[in-house]
């Protein structure tokens, strides 16, 4: 009506008005509070992220499940979690032939199969170790660019064996005992060598101290041509001490170094208990190891040659030692 000053609607209705009410304190915290940090795109399920990874992930689930319906996982290369990798044909092929615990057998892709290959595979089949196929530059990464021929093994850490096996394994083959013992030799394929004379000529077992030694690792295995494998390796906190142990059991000690009481081909000792001592290269035997042997002999070298490498003097003196055994017996 005209002249009404009074508009409906504009009047506030009593008892409508806005305030502070008893009990509103922290109303509205919880609409303030934080939501975490923003997750990542492949982790939120409507962004396309998530969906690529998804279907990533099922093509990777689809490859494993197709290459392991012929017995080998293609690009499936994993962490070793510490164990050792055994790298080249004849390293891997020796362990699974003496039935070392391999978990896994690393295979390059199109690698050109011989006799060797062909062999893994079915050894590796009967055992149900799993097969991967990688690529080579996995494959050197794997091995850390040591030389694998296209094939490695992954094993458990080595199992190192205590002296009394050593002798044990003697006794059981109805042989004196003869033990190859390292003093400070620090190059593992030095190791390798030894272990390969050793399981040539007859040994039954390998000394090595547990500080400023070599140990059995993947280049040790590498160069013993699997020999690692069949002659066991017992770590000794103090070499010096377990020599003169050894002695007090029977054994005769005789270190090889230059310049040495008798040749190696003369020695006295050599159907009897013996255990040999080889120093390294640079430095020899140490003065306490020396100190415990019964004697030092050396092997006749040309002048022009300073010294032989632990590995070659090793396989020397077994050869020498395993020829007076074998004259003694007939």
């Amino acid at each position: 009506m005209a002249g009404n000053t009074r508009r409906p609607g504009a009047v506030r209705k009593p008892g409508s008005k806005k305030g502070a009410q008893v009990g509103t304190g922290g109303h509205s915290r919880k609409a303030l509070e934080g939501k975490g940090p923003t997750p990542k795109a492949e982790d939120r399920t409507y962004h396309p992220a998530h969906k690529r990874k998804v279907a990533a992930e099922k093509r990777q689930t689809d490859q494993a499940q197709k290459g392991a319906s012929k017995g080998v996982v293609r690009g499936t290369r994993r962490p070793t979690g510490g164990a050792e990798v055994v790298a080249g044909r004849n390293a891997v092929l020796e362990a699974l032939r003496t039935d070392v615990p391999v978990t896994a057998v690393h295979l390059a892709a199109r690698i050109d199969h011989d006799d060797r290959t062909r062999e893994i595979l079915e050894l590796a089949s009967t055992r149900s170790v799993q097969l991967l196929e990688v690529s080579r530059t996995e494959l050197d990464h794997l091995t850390e660019g040591s030389v694998h021929q296209g094939v490695a093994a992954q094993v458990p850490p080595y199992d190192y064996a205590d002296i009394d096996d050593l002798l044990d394994a003697a006794a059981a083959a109805g042989q004196p005992p003869l033990i190859v013992a390292l003093d400070g030799v620090t190059d593992p394929r030095n190791l390798g060598a030894v272990l390969r004379s050793a399981g040539a000529f007859g040994a039954h077992g390998v000394v090595v101290p547990s500080r400023r030694s070599a140990g059995v690792t993947a280049s040790a295995w590498k160069v013993s041509a699997g020999a690692a494998a069949r002659v066991p390796v017992a770590k000794v906190t103090n070499l010096a001490r377990t020599l003169a142990d050894l002695k007090k059991s029977g054994a005769f000690v005789v270190g090889l170094d230059a310049g040495g009481d008798t040749t190696v081909r003369d020695l006295a000792f050599a159907t009897d208990p013996l255990v040999l001592v080889v120093g390294s290269e640079g430095h020899g035997l140490s003065r306490l190891v020396r100190e415990t042997c019964d004697a030092v002999a050396s092997i006749p070298i040309s002048s022009d040659v300073e010294s032989l490498n632990a590995g070659v003097a090793a396989g020397i003196t077994l050869y020498e030692v395993a020829q007076a055994r074998l004259s003694s017996a007939r």
